[in-house]
């Protein structure tokens, strides 16, 4: 597949055998989150956003896996360095303080392994003074580990805040810190002493215009200020061990907070000496522009917690936040998956050398300024940060329209919160690329109003 001529080609959507091969799944495999029958070919043509499915369906994909594919389909700038691998078993070893080499010097991998990804992390939050990384399989255990990281550190500190609309992972501990959907965490058992606070949802607001509940008495505190007072507050922040939050919501809707909100946080963090966890397992990695989601705001980490698009887990924080006893974190297969591990330093090393963070930027200001150009009747915002979009509507039932009608076309979209559409399209979306999906997003609007 050329994907500089590639074309959306659509049939039926989904076809016949892509009904058939979801059923086929679906006869053994437990119920999850169900979006809709798209089933990829593996073995047919695909290039960056462009696949194939089992019904020869040629469809443009602008979710990228949750972000979890950053660059799409069989990009060169992953699979050309990946075929000097010769695959060899087991590629996945055991533990975090398992090792794995292919024979040259430390830093002068042909094939990068775990040291190397890790190497490459701390490189990309220096700025925050981070300096070491634990490894895991999931953006769920990256969290689990970063709660675990910061009650040691606290020596056991009762309490922890987490966000109105936060998402965090489906681990019991991850659930725990969730607000969006119930269903994540309907009876569930929990950890306690977990409190949460309005998280913002306009990005140009201020103390005093505040809407969301956040900023009270006219701008002049917080609800969060207000809980953590030593005197009136009813959570000591003596024992507070964690305050974390997704720098930009994913789940709760692609939701982009105003710097007003951020350094509230980050004061109250600062004054009170408690840790910051920035949960980037969706906004990390380069998807908005930046290498973080942070990069944005003005907060410093503590901790950050990170997946996806680095294809393995990772919770990065200063050594000194980590515990020092041995065995008090690990893992069988934490910092062990050789592959994924490689993908993680060839995707870190390609978003540098193409310059993908402008290229985010770019592209992501030609997708907004499509759309809101289009006065799509029915849509009440559009609005990103890089490559990481959101489209809003008036409804749900609206939203879930557009997105059946877009499918329908070939466009592959996600849903997020309860009346959004997020645009995910790879980190090296090309302008014809991003028109292509905008349009096709702005004809099955059409479609359905």
């Amino acid at each position: 597949m050329d994907r500089d001529t590639a074309e959306v080609r659509v049939g039926s959507m989904p076809g016949e055998r892509a009904r058939e091969w979801a059923a086929y799944h679906r006869e053994v495999a437990a119920t999850s989150t169900y979006v809709y029958d798209f089933v990829w070919d593996i073995t047919a043509e695909s290039a960056g956003p462009f696949c194939t499915d089992v019904d020869g369906n040629v469809l443009l994909d602008f979710t990228s896996h949750v972000a979890a594919a950053p660059l799409g389909y069989n990009n060169p700038k992953i699979t050309e360095p990946m075929a000097e691998f010769d695959l060899v078993d087991p590629t996945k070893i055991a533990g975090q303080d398992f090792y794995v080499s292919d024979g040259s010097d430390p830093g002068e991998s042909t094939i990068p392994g775990p040291a190397d990804l890790m190497h490459e992390l701390v490189e990309r939050t220096g700025h925050y003074g981070l300096d070491t990384v634990f490894l895991s399989n999931s953006g769920a255990e990256a969290v689990e580990n970063a709660i675990k990281v910061c009650y040691d550190a606290s020596g056991g500190g009762t309490y922890g805040v987490t966000f109105e609309g936060a998402f965090h992972g489906r681990t019991l501990g991850a659930l725990s810190l969730n607000r969006s959907k119930s269903v994540y965490r309907r009876e569930f058992p929990e950890m306690s002493g977990v409190h949460d606070v309005p998280f913002c949802d306009d990005r140009g607001c201020s103390p005093e215009t505040c809407s969301c509940g956040f900023f009270v008495d006219d701008g002049d505190t917080s609800v969060l200020r207000e809980k953590l007072h030593p005197k009136t507050g009813h959570v000591d922040p003596d024992e507070l061990s964690y305050i974390i939050m997704e720098p930009i919501q994913g789940e709760g809707g692609y939701r982009f907070p105003s710097e007003a909100f951020m350094e509230e946080v980050a004061d109250l963090a600062t004054a009170h000496d408690v840790p910051l966890v920035a949960d980037e397992i969706q906004s990390g990695m380069g998807r908005t522009g930046e290498w973080w989601g942070s990069d944005h705001y003005p907060v410093e980490p503590d901790v950050i917690t990170g997946a996806k698009g680095m294809r393995v887990g990772a919770t990065i924080a200063n050594e000194d936040t980590f515990p020092e006893e041995r065995a008090r974190l690990s893992s069988t297969w934490g910092a062990g998956d050789v592959v994924a591990s490689a993908q993680g330093v060839f995707t870190l090393r390609a978003i540098d050398e193409y310059d993908l963070l402008e290229n985010a930027v770019v592209r992501g200001e030609q997708f907004k300024e499509t759309v809101r150009d289009a006065d799509l009747s029915g849509v009440t915002d559009v609005r990103g940060e890089g490559l990481m979009l959101a489209v809003e509507f008036e409804s749900g039932d609206l939203r879930d329209g557009v997105q059946e009608a877009a499918l329908k076309r070939g466009l592959l979209t996600l849903a997020c919160g309860s009346t959004v559409i997020r645009v995910l399209p790879p980190l090296d979306v090309t302008e014809r690329e991003i028109a292509m999906g905008a349009e096709l997003l702005i004809e099955a609007v059409g479609d359905v109003n």
